[in-house]
């Protein structure tokens, strides 16, 4: 890197939005640079916590969505302004070369901010369907990063490129073959899991899918001899998911949530989830055959073109909640398991989309459009 030093990323919102600045930001302190985290959002103190753990240094920015009602209009706009006035603030002391938004309303004030103090600006979007603040802020950006081939870049009013979703560095360092992962699950949680059986993983994102619970389950006598079962249910929802599985003859691992989403991956032979930009990117670098769920209330169903970005590979399967029945799921886990060696191998074929070096793209992106800025202002 020859021109950019000090980087601020604004991140915040979901999970989403937050963990891949959190990767680009460990990725470029690794490398020697500067970098602040500005996090807004409902979890913004949670997650201060969680940049602060890994190390990174970060200011909360107060950020509220935008809002047609009128009282939540007002907070808005005076969440917005206390958020300019912070990013301000943060901006004198930190001194920025460069200011990466990763999406969000959490973006907003450091966005602003960076227009009054004259910071490049650069954007990232985790999703296939840009959104509508990424077209907005692209007005005024030096370059967008993009998680997937977008229909809509070619009406973005700056340059993009492909670089990937950066994805967590402990969960691409925590991926491992299948004997390995089952020997870490049994040991953390006392199970009894065997890499010979064929593993299902079952999950719906942090606050888990109803759909996917609901619809998405094995019958206690499926398979005994060749099945075993991670299902993450989401909070709140685990004890009725338990009442269900009270008589599986199979092994099972039930949880709410966990952060040891690696382990959990390099054990799956079968992975059933939503279909947001981490989680494709995630399915990519671990190589897993999935069937994808897409969000039904996604923003311009934008978790379906998500999918679509897999789907070409053969390594996946779409399938939209409003079809998802019980009898869909397990007839197409008989067939799976007719030839479970045949969908292993079309899950592999999956690494080929992958961007596991997409943090370090981001960074790369940066840095040289601020060179050519640089050059350019010499000229």
């Amino acid at each position: 890197m020859n021109t950019l030093k000090n980087l601020c990323i604004s991140c915040g919102g979901t999970g989403g939005h937050f963990y891949p600045g959190l990767a680009v930001a460990l990725e470029w302190k690794k490398q020697g640079g500067n970098v602040l985290l500005m996090i807004g959002g409902k979890h913004a103190v949670k997650q201060h916590k969680t940049a602060s753990d890994a190390g990174i240094e970060s200011v909360i920015v107060d950020a509220k969505p935008l809002s047609g009602n009128p009282v939540r209009l007002m907070k808005f706009f005076w969440s917005t302004f206390k958020g300019v006035r912070q990013c301000l603030s943060a901006f004198r002391k930190f001194q920025p070369d460069a200011l990466l938004t990763m999406g969000s309303y959490a973006g907003i004030p450091p966005y602003l901010a960076s227009r009054l103090q004259g910071i490049p600006l650069f954007l990232h979007d985790g999703n296939a369907r840009l959104g509508k603040a990424t077209m907005l802020m692209s007005r005024s950006a030096a370059a967008l990063a993009l998680s997937f081939p977008s229909p809509d870049a070619e009406r973005c009013s700056c340059p993009s490129l492909l670089t990937g979703m950066p994805l967590r560095p402990e969960l691409l360092a925590g991926k491992t073959g299948k004997a390995e992962a089952v020997g870490e699950i049994n040991r953390r949680w006392q199970c009894d899991f065997s890499e010979t059986r064929f593993t299902v993983l079952v999950f719906g994102g942090s606050l888990g899918a109803a759909g996917i619970n609901d619809r998405c389950r094995l019958p206690a006598g499926f398979h005994p001899d060749k099945i075993q079962l991670i299902h993450l249910t989401g909070p709140g929802k685990i004890e009725e998911v338990k009442q269900y599985y009270r008589e599986a003859s199979f092994p099972c691992l039930l949880l709410e949530g966990s952060p040891e989403m690696h382990l959990f991956y390099s054990a799956a032979d079968l992975v059933v989830c939503r279909a947001g930009g981490s989680t494709v990117s995630e399915i990519a670098c671990f190589g897993k055959y999935a069937m994808l769920v897409p969000y039904p209330f996604a923003t311009e169903d934008h978790q379906t073109l998500n999918a679509s970005w897999l789907k070409p590979a053969g390594g996946v399967e779409v399938i939209q909640e409003r079809d998802l029945t019980s009898d869909w799921f397990l007839d197409r886990l008989e067939k799976i398991l007719e030839d479970p060696e045949k969908y292993r191998k079309l899950g592999e074929g999956l690494a080929a989309k992958a961007f596991p070096d997409a943090a370090q793209r981001v960074l790369t992106l940066i840095d040289q459009r601020l060179t050519e800025l640089k050059e350019a202002g010499k000229n």
